[in-house]
């Protein structure tokens, strides 16, 4: 490209190719202006170079960006999938325990488990709910414990602050719930109270569940299930560092401390 071009500027423009040289009249190969010609075309070539490859990396960037978020989201629904059914499990378990002892509180059961697969199955694939509708999901779930456990278990489930207006990944509190229900349930416990609070305030949900357990892991490593492990994995997934999750579990008490940002 250098030769081309000095011949180009020799015969359509000036034979005085090199007017920087110290001849009066330069020939178009002197060696001094091939080496500066050729020097002003590397400066060209490495400008360009540098634009192409800086190009080539925001292209590249952006590429691995929508990789890695689809990834995340190809993540959180297999971590929702192995989640739903999980919770239809128990809860045909609660229904086969009713039918079984022929209650009447089967029907009931049957139309709460209707609205429950209704939820899951038109919800729970969405990336984000209304909090009202996760709310009444979650009301679902827990009339459909307290069918199976009667007067044994009493529920204290409290909402306070606006509820209107946000929104919520769906599917994300119930974990908590149901671990509550799992270990606050034992028949050895007697009756037992569940502590299940909302508090919506200043675009954040702090949520709260507290039940009894049995000490029996007093000595021993707790381990989680892996339904905690997916939920702890959904949120960090979802909120990253932007989330604040405590769980204390003593010899006689369980509780969950979560703080996330809503989004209106």
């Amino acid at each position: 490209m250098t030769l081309v071009r000095i011949m180009f500027t020799y015969e359509f423009v000036t034979t005085n190719v090199f007017p920087e040289s110290q001849q009066s009249k330069g020939s178009i190969f002197d060696l001094n202006y091939i080496v500066a010609a050729f020097i002003g075309e590397i400066y060209v070539i490495g400008f360009t170079t540098a634009i192409k490859i800086t190009i080539d990396y925001v292209k590249n960037l952006r590429k691995t960006e929508e990789l890695e978020k689809q990834g995340l989201k190809n993540e959180l629904s297999l971590l929702k999938s192995q989640l739903q059914p999980h919770f239809f499990f128990n809860t045909l378990n609660n229904l086969y325990s009713l039918t079984l002892e022929k209650s009447d509180q089967a029907p009931e059961t049957v139309v709460k488990l209707s609205e429950f697969m209704s939820y899951v199955i038109y919800q729970g694939n969405k990336k984000k709910v209304s909090l009202t509708n996760e709310i009444k999901y979650i009301q679902n779930y827990i009339d459909l414990e307290c069918l199976r456990y009667g007067d044994r278990v009493n529920v204290e489930f409290s909402i306070s602050g606006t509820i209107l207006g946000h929104t919520i990944p769906p599917l994300l509190l119930l974990q908590f719930i149901e671990n509550a229900f799992k270990h606050g349930t034992d028949h050895e416990l007697g009756a037992v109270t569940i502590s299940i609070e909302i508090v919506v305030k200043d675009s954040w949900l702090h949520f709260k569940t507290k039940n009894r357990k049995k000490n029996t892991y007093s000595d021993k490593v707790k381990h989680e299930g892996i339904g905690l492990k997916n939920t702890r994995r959904r949120l960090s997934l979802l909120f990253e560092n932007q989330y604040d999750l405590i769980l204390n579990d003593t010899t006689t008490n369980y509780t969950v401390d979560l703080k996330i940002p809503l989004v209106s």
